[in-house]
C-alpha cells in the first residue's frame, strides 16, 4: 500500500474527555477485518502469513461500497496482513492513504497456532494457563487492550475532526473497548460477542465526548457462521 505510516506511541488520553472546544461531531468506525484463509482452522492471533480469503476479500469490497458516500478522510489498520488487505479497497475509494496502527493489532494469546475447538479446552498441558479468566491468563490483559485501543481511538478522531474515520483492526480489541466504552464490564463469554467478521462499531463524538455507539453489518451476507476467533 502507497503512503503508508506508523504510529508507535501510547496514547493516555480517555475516550469522552471533555474540553472547552466547539463539539463538532466526529465519527470513528471500527471495522474488523474480513475472511481469512485458515483452512486448518488454528487460532492464528498474531501468526504472520494468514491473508484474507476470496470471500474476505468480497466483504471488504462491500462494505467499502456500503460506506463510499460518507465523509471519511482517515484511514488507519492493524499491522497484520488481513488488516491491510481489508482496507486496500477503502484506500481506493476515497483516495487516501493508510496509517498502520500497532495499536489496532490482534490481542496476544499464548494458544496462537493451536486449533479451535473442544480440544484447545480438554488437553491438560492447557489448563495451566487457563486459572483466571477475568485478566484473562492466556493472553494479554483486558484492561491493557482498553488503553491502547482508547488511545487509537482519540488518534484518529483528532486526524477527523468534523469528519469520519476507519479503523480496520480485530474482533477481540473491537469488542472489548465496546465494553469500556458502555461502561459494561470486560470479561465476557467470546460467543456472545456482538462483532461479525467485516462489521462496524462506530464511535460518534461530539468534540472529545463519546455521545454513542452504533453497530452494523454491511457484509452480513457474505459471513458463513460458525466462525474461527483470531484470538
Amino acid at each position: 500500500m502507497a503512503g503508508v505510516a506508523h504510529l508507535h506511541e501510547p496514547s493516555l488520553l480517555p475516550v469522552g474527555r471533555l474540553t472547552n472546544t466547539m463539539a463538532e461531531t466526529t465519527v470513528v468506525h471500527l471495522l474488523r477485518h474480513g475472511e481469512v484463509h485458515n483452512p486448518a482452522s488454528v487460532l492464528y492471533g498474531r501468526l504472520p502469513g494468514y491473508h484474507l480469503s476470496e470471500n474476505g476479500r468480497q466483504m471488504a469490497e462491500t462494505v467499502a461500497k456500503s460506506v463510499a458516500g460518507r465523509d471519511v478522510t482517515a484511514l488507519f489498520c492493524s499491522p497484520l496482513e488481513r488488516a491491510q488487505e481489508t482496507t486496500a479497497p477503502f484506500a481506493s475509494t476515497f483516495h487516501l492513504d493508510v496509517t498502520v496502527d500497532d495499536r489496532l493489532i490482534e490481542a496476544l494469546n499464548i494458544f496462537e497456532g493451536v486449533p479451535v475447538g473442544d480440544t484447545l479446552f480438554r488437553n491438560p498441558r492447557h489448563y495451566r494457563h487457563m486459572w483466571n479468566p477475568l485478566r484473562p491468563s492466556w493472553g494479554e490483559p483486558y484492561a491493557d487492550i482498553v488503553r491502547r485501543m482508547r488511545g487509537a481511538i482519540d488518534t484518529a478522531r483528532d486526524a477527523a475532526r468534523g469528519h469520519e474515520a476507519i479503523l480496520v483492526s480485530h474482533q477481540l480489541p473491537i469488542w472489548v473497548i465496546r465494553l469500556a466504552a458502555e461502561g459494561r464490564r470486560l470479561p465476557h463469554d467470546p460467543r456472545r460477542r456482538q462483532c461479525a467478521l467485516a462489521s462496524l462499531t462506530s464511535f460518534s463524538f461530539e468534540g472529545d465526548r463519546l455521545i454513542s455507539v452504533g453497530y452494523s453489518e454491511p457484509a452480513a451476507a457474505l459471513v458463513k457462521r460458525p466462525t474461527v476467533p483470531g484470538a
